[in-house]
C-alpha cells in the first residue's frame, strides 16, 4: 500500500475490519504491517517498499490478485466501499452460479469480489 494507515482506515470503515496490530517501520511512524480481522478471517496491509520487492497495484500497473469476501449483505458492503472511494468494476447482482456478487476496486488498486447469498 502506498499509505497503510489510510488503507487500514478504509478497510475498517468500508468492510468493518478490526485493526488488531500495528507495527511501526521507522521513526516516521509509518507501519511495517497492520493486521486486521473480519469475523474469523485476518489480513495484513504493508507499505510498498520496492527495494524489498513489495509493490502496490499501481507499481505493477494493476492488481496481481483478486480478493474475495463473503458477507451477509454484499450490496451494503459494496455501497460502503464506494462511499469511501472504491470503484465498481462489475456490478453486484445475482449470478447464475447461485451467489450475489460483483467486483470492486478499492482506492489502493486492489480488486475485491464482494459475494453473498442471492436476494
Amino acid at each position: 500500500m502506498p499509505d497503510p494507515d489510510r488503507a487500514s482506515a478504509f478497510y475498517q470503515d468500508a468492510l468493518g475490519a478490526e485493526q488488531v496490530f500495528r507495527a511501526p517501520l521507522s521513526d516516521d511512524g509509518r507501519p511495517a504491517v497492520v493486521d486486521h480481522r473480519i469475523g474469523d478471517s485476518s489480513f495484513r496491509v504493508s507499505p510498498a517498499v520496492s527495494s524489498w520487492g513489495w509493490h502496490s497495484p499501481r507499481d505493477l500497473g494493476g492488481s496481481a490478485v483478486l480478493l474475495e469476501i463473503e458477507v451477509g449483505d454484499p450490496d451494503a458492503v459494496g455501497e460502503r466501499m464506494i462511499a469511501h472511494g472504491a470503484e465498481v468494476i462489475v456490478p453486484i447482482e445475482n449470478r447464475p452460479y447461485g451467489k450475489r456478487s460483483g467486483r470492486i476496486r478499492d482506492p489502493f488498486g486492489h480488486l475485491w469480489i464482494i459475494t453473498g447469498e442471492l436476494r
